[in-house]
């Protein structure tokens, strides 16, 4: 096994936690026409771009396709964020129900978000009322929301409006994902000595790797044999129970 020296956590950890979400990567691009319209594709917006922006069929294909893949991607990079920790430190569990990661012993409950701002003001009022409880039935607890993507690197009471009412209190808190690394390893530069870390070691497991193919599903193909005309397949496989549209 290569070093990787990592203080916090093993070579073998980092290595197969890492590969984990990459094969998560893998396995959603084996996309088929019944995974490409699973959300129902709008064929209005694909007619516009289209003939707009003066595209090919194909391209526009492969953009939504890239573009459900980002989606189900987020998913995975939020899996290696979370799931990373049960790989460092002491007592860090991930719970399969409840919050995001939790240490029991230390009474930490933490809820993690990719982006500082992907919360509306109805989440992030239930998410606060939710640890606020979690403070009234766990003396001495400490409840976070981790931020991936922070405005700073802080680690503050979190404030939030309830019913109009700025509220705050300091086992609530708000903290960036360096801070946070740095409450479990007691290393100030964890998170940046693993971000220097992660692009070698993808390196290391895609060395022997294929490329992907992200239209290894042949959604084109598939689209093709409900009419040779693809865009109209498209509108067919959306609106085809409305009046007027019938697959022949």
């Amino acid at each position: 096994m290569k070093k990787y020296n990592l203080d916090f956590i093993s070579d073998n950890d980092f290595f197969n936690h890492v590969k984990e979400t990459i094969d998560k990567y893998r396995v959603d691009t084996k996309i088929n026409l019944k995974e490409f319209n699973k959300n129902l594709i709008d064929p209005i917006k694909l007619t516009f771009d289209l003939k707009v922006y003066k595209k090919e069929i194909n391209d526009l294909i492969e953009s939504e396709i890239l573009r459900q893949l980002d989606k189900a991607n987020t998913n995975h990079i939020g899996y290696f964020h979370q799931n990373i920790f049960r790989h460092i430190g002491s007592g860090w569990e991930v719970p399969e129900f409840g919050y995001d990661i939790v240490n029991e012993s230390e009474k930490y409950f933490i809820e993690m978000k990719n982006k500082h701002n992907t919360m509306n003001s109805s989440s992030s009022q239930k998410t606060y009322m939710r640890m606020q409880d979690t403070l009234l039935t766990i003396p001495g607890a400490t409840c976070y929301l981790v931020e991936v993507i922070a405005k700073n690197s802080q680690n503050i009471a979190w404030g939030v409006s309830l019913d109009g009412v700025p509220t705050s209190h300091d086992r609530i808190r708000r903290i960036s994902i360096d801070q946070f690394y740095e409450l479990v390893t007691g290393d100030v530069n964890a998170f940046k000595k693993l971000c220097d870390k992660l692009p070698e070691v993808i390196d290391d497991i895609l060395i022997d790797s294929e490329s992907v193919d992200v239209l290894s599903g042949c959604v084109s193909d598939e689209l093709r044999e409900i009419s040779p005309d693809i865009l109209k397949s498209l509108y067919l496989i959306s609106f085809g129970r409305y009046k007027g549209f019938k697959v022949n």
